[in-house]
């Protein structure tokens, strides 16, 4: 390997996380940073319509501060009763920042869903990963979790709208998985499974 370290553009503690977590079994010969294991900069705004589009723009940003290799995602819930909204606006359905963005986005979903009945609120978690190197190559893979809205938040594991979604063939949220089935079956979890070992061939 020309070089075994590759940063995760992310400041989403838990986020990153899960992606350190997802990651590590699959590459453990890969030394994986965060942000704050990086010299400070200024992060883009996410001003693409798209998970493709924001996931490149962060991944970029990344590889042209650090001169590392950097892995980057945007994720989001794609609600068919909403028109596939929140999709890329999740994070700031609200309009809320801090602590308190979760919980705000997660009523704000609530209240739009109120009156729709269950067998109409399907939904998928969607998530693009993107990797850019600093030779310029770029490798964007993809992953979904179909499911449903709950009607009520359940479990107190993840973060997002996890407590509000319960995957297909599944009886709990994913905020009640355990960690071992989450990343088995969310759309982070199939997304880095597809573009890690692209990471490390592409890293060789």
């Amino acid at each position: 390997m020309t070089d075994q370290r590759l940063v995760l553009a992310s400041n989403n503690a838990k986020k990153l996380d899960e992606l350190r977590r997802i990651v590590a079994p699959l590459a453990p010969e890969l030394t994986i940073l965060g942000l704050s294991d990086v010299a400070a900069y200024d992060e883009p705004a996410e001003t693409e319509p798209t998970f493709v589009g924001n996931a490149l723009i962060k991944a970029r940003a990344c590889v042209a501060a650090t001169g590392l290799p950097a892995l980057a995602d945007d994720s989001g819930l794609c609600v068919d009763e909403l028109n596939g909204m929140p999709g890329v606006l999740s994070a700031r359905w609200a309009g809320v920042s801090g602590a308190a963005k979760d919980a705000a986005n997660n009523a704000l979903l609530l209240g739009q869903l109120s009156d729709t009945p269950d067998e109409r609120r399907s939904a998928r978690f969607v998530c693009v990963v993107a990797l850019c190197l600093p030779d310029g190559t770029e490798i964007v893979e993809r992953g979904e979790m179909p499911g449903r809205v709950l009607r009520a938040e359940r479990g107190a594991g993840g973060f997002g709208y996890d407590p509000l979604f319960a995957a297909t063939g599944h009886d709990v949220s994913t905020a009640e998985l355990d960690r071992a089935e989450k990343d088995r079956i969310s759309h982070r979890g199939r997304a880095l499974a597809a573009i890690v070992p692209r990471v490390v061939a592409a890293l060789a």
